[in-house]
């Protein structure tokens, strides 16, 4: 084997590696669609296409290790547009988070989100009455407000110390009431109503507020932009890995398309299982 097929060789398994870090990324956003961000259609992609890297690598390994002429160029052709499908995944991704973000609250540890503040395609996704239905459904049942209750020694946390906390967006939107209502704080998930008279006309989320443990604000507009900030946090890390791996993929490609070139070249002036120094000594003409 020509010291190029062992470059390619070599790069495919490279390639390999570098589909299984995709592939983990797109688990690792399905975990967090049934456990944290709820939204269970946007991580099929990227496993689609971690899944399609590591096929067509392994073919690409074997093609250079066999020689196969058709399992390179099936190799090269399937790869192009799979690095294509990769960098119009991260454009997207970056355009349906582009918008939005949590506004400081004075005095307050957490952000406050609110749903005028996101745009696109992902918040129309997002304020669907049936996607929304079955995303509080599951913010519901993985109990991350439940989850919120904290004590000190036997004593609950007190109001001074749950206003200085570092909430996560879906805590912030879902769990609490917004704090332009001024409602009375009695535990993290328990709220005073009568006491609320700031935001009452002002913000529509505060008749949605209940003390409900089954509803709280998982009917507010606070919940679903809490929701995609969530959502921005998560895709935004999964890019950047995204983009070092496409880099790394057009190396290893370009690379190897010019290692393959080089081996079509010398497959043209050497045919395979003939001496270059046979060819070059042409047999006597016996007379």
């Amino acid at each position: 084997m020509r010291a190029s097929n062992h470059l390619i060789g070599l790069l495919n398994f490279l390639t390999f590696l570098l589909s299984a870090v995709i592939l983990g990324g797109g688990i690792w956003l399905s975990s967090r669609a049934n456990n944290t961000d709820c939204l269970k259609f946007l991580q099929w992609p990227l496993i689609v296409i971690g899944a399609a890297i590591m096929v067509v690598s392994l073919a690409g390994f074997a093609g250079a290790c066999y020689r196969n002429t058709f399992l390179m160029w099936l190799y090269l052709f399937a790869m192009f547009f799979i690095i294509a499908a990769l960098v119009g995944f991260i454009i997207f991704a970056y355009a349906v988070t582009d918008k939005g973000s949590g506004r400081p609250v004075m005095n307050k540890g957490y952000l406050e989100y609110y749903l005028r503040d996101y745009s696109g395609w992902l918040k129309d996704r997002v304020v669907d009455d049936d996607y929304w239905a079955n995303i509080r459904s599951c913010l519901r049942d993985s109990k991350v407000c439940s989850k919120m209750g904290r004590s000190f020694n036997g004593v609950p946390e007190s109001f001074e110390m749950f206003s200085m906390r570092k909430l996560s967006p879906i805590q912030s939107g879902c769990c609490k009431p917004p704090t332009d209502c001024g409602f009375v704080y009695v535990n993290e998930t328990l709220w005073n109503i009568e006491g609320g008279t700031v935001g009452l006309g002002t913000d529509t989320d505060c008749p949605r507020w209940s003390n409900d443990q089954q509803q709280l604000c998982y009917q507010c507009d606070s919940c679903k932009a809490g929701v995609l900030d969530s959502l921005k946090k998560s895709w935004r890390k999964v890019s950047v890995i995204n983009i070092v791996v496409l880099i790394l993929l057009v190396i290893f490609y370009v690379i190897g398309f010019a290692a393959f070139r080089n081996n079509k070249r010398i497959d043209n002036d050497e045919p395979y299982g003939e001496a270059r120094m046979t060819k070059a000594q042409p047999s006597r003409i016996q007379l």
